[in-house]
């Protein structure tokens, strides 16, 4: 990603531990009918929350109820195969490491 105000540091706020980093570390996350989806590749329209693609930060975020604050929803949002995204990916980055 490039910015397009050079010197500016780009930083997000992960929805679960509360911790500041780079977009690249951070998995983007989108909502659509109701359901919070993984957007890997940064592109879906939309406002956008950003969590740590670890089960410790899904799960920091279920318990602080910070999905509907992030997405400015109405009510319980389904994070059942955002749960089952994180949790391959963070087998995947166990295997690897």
């Amino acid at each position: 990603m490039t910015d397009a105000r050079p010197g500016k540091i780009r930083e997000r706020t992960c929805i679960g531990c509360r911790k500041r980093c780079s977009p690249a570390d951070l998995l983007r996350m989108t909502v659509s009918g109701g359901l919070v989806l993984p957007d890997p590749e940064h592109r879906a329209p939309g406002r956008g929350a950003h969590l740590h693609p670890t089960t410790e930060c899904f799960e920091l975020a279920v318990r602080r109820k910070a999905f509907p604050r992030a997405f400015r929803a109405q009510g319980p949002l389904e994070t059942t195969g955002l749960r089952e995204y994180v949790a391959q990916r963070d087998n995947q980055d166990v295997r690897t490491a």
